[in-house]
């Protein structure tokens, strides 16, 4: 089960991580609507998979470190609001976005840009850290 829980978490964080980049790409092509590109739909896709995975990601970090009982508890309960807060920040600004009938390069250039999603994705790469190392470690007193 805990393997299951941190996959969970995993793909939560990989969606956002992957629309970041791909954002990133579609930022660089200088459209001015996403419906002068046929990446314009991916483009909505990706959005998509980023706001839910931000309305996901606490409640399974919160579940992996109940089901891991990862100490100390109450550092983990502090990371949790944050990362809680910075994904629903984030999730406000790119459901912003997502309403546009017209998303262009530039407007998700200026989504890159927004604080709220760089601070989840340093916490999803603070995760990722924690994650592998949990991961590692465990393998190790499997062995």
């Amino acid at each position: 089960m805990p393997a299951a829980r941190l996959t969970e978490l995993r793909e939560h964080a990989r969606a956002v991580e992957e629309a970041y980049e791909f954002m990133l790409a579609y930022a660089a092509q200088g459209l001015r609507s996403h419906r002068e590109s046929p990446v314009g739909m991916q483009l909505r896709a990706h959005l998509e998979r980023s706001i839910l995975a931000c309305r996901r990601l606490p409640d399974a970090l919160q579940q992996a470190v109940e089901e891991l009982a990862l100490e100390p508890a109450e550092v983990y309960a502090g990371f949790m609001r944050v990362l809680k807060a910075d994904a629903d920040r984030a999730r406000a600004v790119m459901e912003l976005v997502l309403a546009q009938p017209d998303i262009g390069s530039q407007l998700i250039d200026n989504l890159n840009a927004v604080i709220h999603v760089r601070s989840l994705l340093t916490d999803l790469f603070v995760i990722d850290e924690v994650v592998d190392r949990f991961s590692a470690e465990a393998a190790v007193e499997t062995a």
